[in-house]
């Protein structure tokens, strides 16, 4: 049984070094008042506890998930990683406890507010992640595709299968400005690397064009009497579309409001 204690867990922000604040919680049999990344740290008043990533230790944890609960927990543990939810860590410390008290059924307990709350977490993401396999809009620079994306989660990882399936014979790039990263694609071979800041080159006039044209095809199709920017909203939500360039052009128009800026996140390793 894990007891509260006024400590603040500080970690390195990996995927590994999160384990290592789960095995370092039971071993210390104690629930940390906080999980904090080097990036988003804080003053506080609270004992701190520095975790360093030990892959022995994150191994160890990783081991236990499937057998001792199941393959969908493991798998939930990893997706709620990516999650852009608050204290996600306690989160996943606080199901990874319950798991191994409650067996595989942890999964379905969604009247537990912990697993409700992994669920609502983990559903967002994915939803978000097949959102941006349609809503994705490439453009040319130097005889290479590349998109800039704006997600509220981690969505990179769920989106690599997909597109470097459907491009294969393509160099490709997915910069996603949120997190600081970005998905390259290149003869074969695809890699998800951490990218601070990235400006792309002006688009030439051949890329204009092709804009221009699909603007174009994009208005024709469209059946002015059946116009319904409330449907429209609700199955492309207004925060897509400064990254869709068929849409660009109407949300100038129209003067909607841009999105709260979110804070700058570090993309998971």
């Amino acid at each position: 049984m894990l007891v509260p204690q006024d400590v603040i867990y500080l970690y390195d922000g990996s995927y590994d070094g999160a384990l290592c604040c789960v095995f370092e919680a039971f071993r210390a049999h104690e629930r940390p008042r906080e999980i904090w990344t080097e990036d988003t740290a804080q003053p506080s008043l609270c004992q701190t506890k520095q975790i360093w990533t030990d892959m022995e230790k994150a191994n160890r944890v990783a081991a236990v998930l499937r057998p001792k609960i199941s393959a969908r927990a493991e798998e939930t543990v990893a997706s709620l990683y990516w999650c852009a939810v608050p204290q996600k860590e306690l989160l996943m410390l606080d199901f990874i406890a319950l798991g191994l008290k409650e067996g595989r059924r942890v999964t379905t307990m969604l009247g537990d507010p912990v697993i409700a709350a992994v669920a609502d977490a983990v559903k967002h993401l994915y939803k978000e992640a097949h959102n941006y396999k349609g809503f994705v809009r490439f453009s040319v620079h130097d005889n290479a595709l590349a998109a800039v994306i704006e997600p509220k989660n981690y969505v990179l990882p769920l989106l690599r299968n997909h597109f470097c399936a459907r491009y294969r014979n393509e160099t490709f790039l997915i910069y996603d400005k949120t997190h600081g990263a970005a998905l390259v694609y290149h003869q074969g071979k695809s890699e998800v690397l951490p990218i601070e800041k990235l400006e792309l080159p002006v688009p030439d006039a051949a890329e204009q064009e092709v804009r221009a044209l699909y603007r174009q095809f994009f208005r024709t199709i469209a059946i002015e009497a059946r116009e319904n920017p409330r449907c429209q909203m609700n199955h492309v939500p207004k925060r897509y579309w400064s990254q869709m360039l068929e849409l660009q052009e109407d949300e100038a128009l129209l003067g909607a409001p841009k999105e709260p800026k979110q804070l700058k996140q570090r993309a998971p390793q």
